[in-house]
């Protein structure tokens, strides 16, 4: 027979829950509140600003899927914007990588004051997000800043202008997205120091050389450490912002070579007050993201090797 279950049963039963369950509900308190406030509200709100024109200043106007029509087929900057940011996100996060695996290994070898140059490679990750570096670079890459000094009081070139020359003004930001490897680099040395010595001695023994040794050790063992530095790279590279919008002086310039994806939002949303054409850009770039890192995990069964076959 249904059993009917009256107001006051289903009454009785949150009172009975929440009388037992009090206090870890009101340490979840903060965070249901930062998750259904800040995070989910502004979310379903920017999903129907995406639907609408909206100026901030008069009502919302529904246009259905005109905003991501205008996107896709027609707005040339919005493809350069797009063309930037995968270019910047597909050569600086392997760089970037590769580089701190070349610095972690390198400190993996036992040297003396390991703390002391630790701390030393991981500065410029605390600093390099800033605004003063990024206006040091600025600095630093422009036609007569110190880098080209070097170059022509040492060797005779004469370099152009790194930030003002659209042929490498988005690399001069890639490097400067490179020299911030300090927190890959630590986690790096973390999976390093993981790796069991004897394999190296077995590898040894068998006559194995450090090529060898890299590729059939140290890379297989690695390879969960390596996918969970690409995909945190992956997502940050996608989101970049404060380094092409101070280097370009928040233009994208020179002719749009650093007009990054966040960049070209940024001046849709605050600077032409389309809000709507902005939310639009905004739910496109969270698909691409979900999109790249699905390819990441549905394919780190081939190259990604658990010490319990992934089991866990």
């Amino acid at each position: 027979m249904e059993q009917t279950v009256t107001p006051h049963r289903a009454h009785s039963y949150v009172g009975r829950l929440w009388k037992k369950n009090a206090v870890p509900f009101l340490f979840l308190l903060p965070w249901f509140l930062g998750t259904f406030v800040l995070t989910l509200g502004p979310m379903i709100s920017s999903l129907y600003l995406s639907f609408t024109q909206y100026d901030l200043l008069t009502p919302a106007k529904w246009v259905g899927t005109a905003n991501y029509e205008n996107m896709l087929l027609e707005d040339t900057r919005y493809l350069q914007s797009l063309k930037v940011t995968l270019t910047y996100v597909f050569v600086s996060v392997p760089l970037k990588l590769g580089f701190a695996l070349a610095v972690a290994m390198l400190l993996n070898k036992g040297l003396r004051a390991l703390h002391f140059y630790r701390t030393l490679y991981y500065i410029p990750t605390l600093l390099g997000g800033s605004v003063a570096i990024a206006v040091l670079w600025r600095q630093m890459f422009g036609a007569d800043g110190l880098f080209n000094l070097f170059l022509h009081g040492a060797f005779g070139i004469e370099a152009p202008d790194w930030v003002s020359d659209p042929t490498y003004s988005l690399y001069s930001i890639v490097a400067l997205t490179v020299w911030q490897f300090g927190s890959s680099m630590v986690i790096f040395l973390a999976g390093l120091k993981q790796i069991p010595q004897d394999l190296y001695e077995a590898a040894e023994v068998d006559g194995a050389g450090k090529i060898q040794k890299f590729f059939s050790i140290t890379v297989p063992m690695l390879s969960p450490v390596v996918f969970f530095n690409l995909v945190i790279q992956l997502i940050g590279s996608f989101q970049a912002f404060t380094q092409a919008f101070v280097v370009s002086r928040g233009t994208g310039g020179p002719i749009d070579s650093t007009l990054f994806y966040t960049l070209y939002l940024y001046q849709k949303g605050f600077s032409h007050f389309e809000m709507g054409y902005a939310s639009a850009m905004a739910w496109i770039l969270l698909l691409l993201i979900g999109f790249c890192t699905a390819i990441l995990f549905g394919t780190s069964r081939y190259w990604v090797h658990y010490a319990d076959g992934g089991k866990s």
